[in-house]
């Protein structure tokens, strides 16, 4: 129970900053998306189980404040959660670098299936603009925040080991 609460109180905080201090360091209405980053750290430490679970959780929170398509965020991240997860193992759950070089990545699958759902859902956009206005620099803000997220996620999963 006490990792619940633990968890839930992480998870609140990251969103309360990526939504309430991070657009003040924005580009272009783009800031590091702490959601997308907490999903993958979790997947890669935990497991492709909970990294989909954890997709589910931030990508629900996060569809139920924005106010767009419902479903679309909890189905991009549950995706990149099972897929990241597949890669965890030993080797990658003591590592820092593997967080960081995976940042851009998912920060691409994430905007491709968003921009296919949105492009199955019947908008056009224009894929050239939209990969310079927005998937660049958010690829830059994941690189930065990368390391320091998954410190944080690797610190609750050291602390659950030592006391669960």
């Amino acid at each position: 129970m006490k990792m619940v609460v633990s968890w839930t109180i992480l998870i609140v905080l990251m969103y309360t900053l990526q939504t309430s201090l991070l657009p003040f360091i924005g580009y272009n209405g783009v800031s590091a998306n702490l959601m997308l980053l907490l999903t993958v750290s979790t997947a890669f430490i935990h497991g492709y189980r909970q990294g989909i679970l954890m997709g589910l959780i931030t990508g629900t929170l996060q569809d139920f404040t924005t106010g767009s398509f419902f479903g679309c965020t909890i189905l991009s991240y549950m995706i990149i959660g099972l897929i990241f997860g597949k890669f965890s193992g030993p080797f990658f759950k003591d590592q820092m670098f593997f967080p960081v070089l995976s940042a851009p990545v998912a920060a691409t699958m994430y905007f491709f299936i968003m921009a296919g759902l949105l492009f199955l859902l019947g908008y056009r956009i224009n894929l050239t603009q939209s990969i310079q206005t927005i998937l660049q620099p958010l690829i830059i803000y994941q690189i930065i925040f990368s390391w320091a997220v998954h410190k944080v996620v690797y610190s609750f999963y050291k602390f659950a080991e030592r006391h669960g």
